[in-house]
């Protein structure tokens, strides 16, 4: 079994896999279109991922399924029958259900919410697994092929959670892939932590002029804003907080019964994470017993409803890892130079689990991420250098097997 870089890529085997992927970028190309263009909204993945079972069952997977909460999946033996790898990428996009996804394609770029984040990682498996096979690859470990659900916003990780949970392969997961991303020399090894709530100040309500002076729950949603924002974070680790969205009340002339915001907390660090989360609360207790002492409670006091709308758990992966050192050296085989970053994605739950993994950027070059006017450009050369990249980390974790 080999973990080296250098002699897999000299191999006759790996040679092979990748002339195969430059022979079939067209075909690659044209998945990413297919892909794109089934819409797979936020808890809607039904279809592409319909569509996906269809295309690992068309390739040989063994053992394709959906699993519980909706995830496609499929095995590429290796010879060991024990730990496994999961090369993993998400079906859920960012856009709501009726957003145009027909791609535009202007000469070598592709344009349409959600081409890059993640179909275009979707569709670089479907290259892998067609490559591991024309080179006549065997790893050590079998390969899980994932297209998982739940990714992107209040989806919460879901898909990834459940495989980690669930999933009966979830005892064998030795190291995780996810490939999504562009910039090939991104390499995330640490998950930054986030949780999310609704906080929803709710109180008796009345006419603004005939019960002028009764609580108000504007007042305490604007109080704890203000507090909120004088929370200090450090740099390093990373951290932010953000109070995002906003509704409440019914007209102009009358006091509202509720008032509601959605925020965002985030760290690298876990301690971080909850000395915040510990900071918020506070003051979310202060701004109700603040206006409850303030105004007038005849009708009714001020309460507030906390409701977690998102957990995702921060984590690392240690540099001396296999994933890590195989895709480190993999990246820079393709001329690239690996940048460590940290971000919210499928790997922070297997972090969080204690197993070994990364996001792999899939190639390319892109822009407009999480916007209508998001594009990729598919130029061959670019791209290949990428696909090629994440192909050698993926069997150099796996473990080659000379044949």
């Amino acid at each position: 079994m080999i973990h080296d870089t250098d002699t897999i890529r000299a191999s006759a085997q790996f040679q092979k896999a990748t002339d195969d992927l430059r022979a079939g970028h067209d075909r690659f190309v044209g998945e990413i279109i297919t892909l794109t263009e089934i819409p797979s909204p936020p808890f809607k993945e039904e279809k592409r991922a319909a569509a996906y079972e269809e295309m690992f069952r068309a390739l040989g997977l063994e053992d394709v399924q959906r699993d519980g909460i909706g995830n496609v999946t499929g095995l590429r033996r290796g010879r060991g029958n024990g730990p496994i790898v999961v090369a993993a990428a998400h079906l859920d996009t960012v856009f709501p259900e009726g957003t145009d996804v027909k791609v535009r394609r202007e000469g070598t770029k592709l344009f349409a919410p959600g081409v890059g984040d993640d179909t275009r990682g979707l569709a670089a498996l479907l290259a892998f697994i067609r490559a591991l096979d024309a080179g006549g690859i065997e790893t050590e470990q079998d390969i899980l092929f994932v297209g998982d659900v739940g990714e992107e916003g209040k989806g919460d990780l879901r898909g990834v959670r459940y495989l980690f949970t669930e999933n009966a392969y979830r005892e064998r997961i030795a190291s995780f892939f996810t490939f999504d991303g562009i910039e090939t020399q991104d390499l995330v090894t640490a998950g930054v932590g986030s949780y999310r709530y609704k906080v929803a100040f709710k109180g008796p309500g009345g006419h603004s002029l005939g019960a002028f002076g009764t609580v108000n729950p504007a007042y305490a949603l604007g109080s704890f804003l203000v507090g909120m924002s004088k929370i200090e974070v450090p740099g390093d680790p990373k951290s932010s907080y953000c109070a995002s969205t906003f509704s409440g009340g019914t007209s102009v002339n009358a006091i509202p019964e509720e008032v509601w915001t959605e925020i965002d907390l985030r760290s690298e660090s876990a301690e971080v994470l909850n000395r915040v989360d510990g900071e918020v609360k506070a003051l979310i207790d202060a701004a109700v017993a603040g206006e409850n002492a303030r105004g007038d409670t005849t009708n009714g006091e001020i309460s507030v409803e906390l409701t977690q709308i998102g957990n995702r758990p921060a984590g690392t992966t240690a540099h001396n890892t296999t994933i890590v050192e195989a895709s480190v050296a993999a990246i820079k085989a393709y001329g690239f130079e690996p940048a460590f970053s940290a971000s919210s994605t499928d790997a922070n739950i297997p972090m969080a689990h204690g197993v070994p993994a990364v996001k792999f950027s899939h190639g390319g070059a892109g822009g407009r991420a999480h916007t209508v006017d998001e594009w990729i450009d598919v130029e061959p050369e670019l791209s290949l250098r990428g696909l090629n990249a994440g192909l050698l980390a993926l069997v150099a974790t796996a473990g080659f097997v000379e044949g």
